[in-house]
Order: structure tokens, then sequence, then C-alpha cells
């Protein structure tokens, strides 16, 4: 076999979806729209993707989805701002696993943040469990360098210190109402040092921590990769670190925020292209039919 000239690829025949947009594509729209067979293949698609879109939209209205582009910035201090991925409505109960308030935090180079600067909404706000994950840059958090993809939990009851970036930070923070237990104290995982256990097929997922079937997580997934059809028993938190994904029909990138509430599901989870996620929700997917 020649190596420069490797056989073609076998390509499969065309189905009937195939045949229906042949009239659209041999030519311009306009004119191909014309012709009687082809005004039939219109109608015929454009049926179908409107029923497509129905669907999307409806399973899409309960999730909270961010793009990280489109978020106004507000300045909590001199050289640093915050974009709101999720703030909990006041006035009703927290869904499991449903967080108070979830930010992005950006710090210029020589930049600090002092807790009171973070603006707390809620009554007691400060007394919450709060997770800090480094995006990119770095921070000195008493004393100790968090770089990227560091993560620090502070349970209730345990203040926030100040950050200080002296080459500029982008952070992640999460708040939760989710009271103290005995022994609780401060964890820091660092990336260099906690490893990516294999997870599933293409998968591998890092635990930060974990407590009633609930976890904060790191996922990174291969070319293709895929999660079978699950729901959700905690609200599921994803944030894109890199890379893009696909959740149904709603294509995720780099920044982008995306919050499903417990009871929903995701029938589509997969990458083309390979993914680094920051993941707050189950610890154990609940694979299986979705809710109607």
């Amino acid at each position: 076999m020649n190596k420069l000239n490797p056989p073609m690829p076998v390509v499969a025949a065309p189905d009937a979806a195939d045949r229906e947009l042949a009239a659209l594509l041999d030519e311009p729209l306009a004119s191909a729209c014309e012709r009687p067979d082809a005004a039939a293949a219109t109608g015929g698609l454009r049926s179908r993707l409107t029923a497509r879109l129905a669907a999307s939209q409806a399973a899409e209205a309960p999730m909270t989805t961010r793009r990280r582009k489109r978020l106004p910035r507000n300045t909590l201090a001199p050289g640093v701002t915050a974009q709101t991925l999720y703030s909990a409505p006041a006035g009703r109960s927290l869904r499991p696993g449903e967080p108070l308030r979830a930010r992005l935090l950006e710090l210029a180079p020589g930049a600090t943040l002092a807790a009171d600067a973070l603006g707390d909404a809620h009554a007691g706000f400060a007394s919450h469990q709060r997770e800090l994950l480094v995006l990119s840059g770095s921070v000195v958090l008493q004393g100790q360098v968090l770089s990227q993809r560091d993560y620090h939990l502070l349970p209730a009851g345990v203040p926030m210190p100040a950050l200080h970036a002296e080459q500029g930070a982008l952070l992640f923070l999460r708040e939760a109402d989710l009271p103290a237990q005995p022994g609780d104290a401060a964890v820091t995982v660092f990336d260099a040092a906690a490893g990516w256990p294999a997870f599933a097929p293409g998968i591998r997922r890092r635990v930060l921590w974990q407590r009633d079937g609930q976890a904060a997580l790191l996922y990174h997934a291969e070319p293709g990769a895929s999660v079978p059809l699950h729901r959700h028993g905690h609200d599921e938190e994803c944030l894109m670190l890199q890379g893009e994904l696909f959740l149904d029909d709603l294509l995720l990138q780099q920044g982008d925020y995306q919050l499903a509430p417990a009871g929903t599901g995701h029938r589509i989870t997969e990458t083309d292209t390979g993914v680094v996620i920051y993941a707050h929700g189950d610890l154990d997917l609940a694979f299986g039919v979705l809710p109607e």
C-alpha cells in the first residue's frame, strides 16, 4: 500500500434527510425555494427544526446559563472586579446543593481583596461555607500561595482571609448555606499534588470536597468523551475551565457557567475538544430516565 496515497474512506450513502436538504444545498436558498419539490423539503425541514427548537428551549428553561464575556463587572475594591454567575433568590428555601452565590473575581496585579469588600447580600452570609478555585494567576492567602487549579475550602465559622495577587489572578468563589460539622477546618487541595483518578472511559475526576452525597469536583475529559443520560439529585454547577462541552443542545466554552437545578437532567454531555471542568453537584451520578 502506498503510504503517501492512502485509500479514500468509505462514505455512507445519504439518508432521507440528506436528500431532502439537497435542493437547498445545490444552489442559493432563494431560487431553490421557488421549486415545488424544494418548497416541500423546506417545509418538512422547518417543522422538524421548529419542534427540535421547542424541545431544546423547554429543556433549557430551568437552567441558569451565564457567558462570562456578557456578564457585567462590579468593582469591589481598587483593582478588584466581580462577575456574578448565580445568586439564589431571597424568600424561598434552597434546593439540595443550591449555592447562595457564585462569582468570578478578577484581581489586577498588586490588588488586595479584604473579606469586608465581598458585599454580603444575605443576613449571616459571612458565616457560610466558601469555596475558592484559582482559574489563572496566583493569590496569597494567609502566607500560602495558591496557583492555577488550586482549591481552598473555608467551612462555616472560619473567617474569610484577605487575598493578594502580586501578578494578578482570576478566581471562582462559591458560597453556600452549609453549617459546619464538628472537626471541620480549612482545606487546601493543590493541583500539582492531587492527581487525576480514572472515572470513566476518557474521563478523569478529582474530588475536592464531599458531604452527604454532594461534592466539589474537577473533571478532565479527552476529546470525544461523553457521559450518559443522567439526573441531578443536587443542583449541578458546571464552570468551563478549558475546552468546549455540549450540554444537550447548548455549547459551553471557557469561562461559561451553567446551573442545572436538582430534579433536572442532561441527555447529552460530550466534548469534541477535550475539557477541564469544575463541577459542584452529585458525588455519584444517577443514570437513567429523565423527568418529564
